[in-house]
């Protein structure tokens, strides 16, 4: 019974290493990175950053999740030699906790009184109640999905 328990713990201990070894830590920008969209170096402004991992390991970052879409939606201008299937991990920064977050499963507000490094901004959350707190709290106009957002919704924050 003593080596069944055992074998038993020795499993569970490996399951959990592994799992945790695989959880890869969110990429951090290096001081000479610089945002795809607008040139700008994204290491000046750490609470904003987004990303873009492929599936080779490349790792791209925008100073923002406006320069960050302005990417994704049109991806073929900016790297003609990437696609969508490529990608395997997205993030932007939670505004209250600074967290990365899944940008796929983020909410963003958008007219906000808040700004990003480039101006009008869409701010990340990952609690959909922390985006409907700052969105009353920062006379914000709308909540917006992954898929809610499009290049007329990047228009209207030039």
């Amino acid at each position: 019974m003593h080596l069944f328990r055992f074998h038993v713990i020795l499993l569970l201990s490996l399951v959990l290493t592994l799992s945790v070894a695989s959880a890869a830590p969110p990429p951090v920008p290096a001081s000479k990175d610089k945002c795809l969209v607008c040139g700008m170096f994204v290491s000046k402004y750490p609470d904003w950053v987004a990303s873009i991992t492929f599936k080779d390991s490349t790792v791209l970052f925008f100073d923002g999740a406006k320069d960050f879409f302005t990417y994704y939606l049109n991806m073929q201008k900016f790297t003609p030699d990437r696609n969508l299937a490529s990608i395997s991990a997205m993030t932007v920064k939670d505004y209250y906790t600074l967290k990365p977050v899944d940008a796929r499963k983020a909410s963003f507000v958008i007219g906000s009184d808040v700004y990003g490094p480039m101006g009008k901004e869409l701010v990340p959350f990952e609690k959909t109640a922390d985006s409907i707190a700052f969105l009353k709290d920062h006379q914000g106009k709308k909540i917006l999905r992954f898929g809610d957002i499009n290049p007329s919704i990047l228009r209207s924050l030039e």
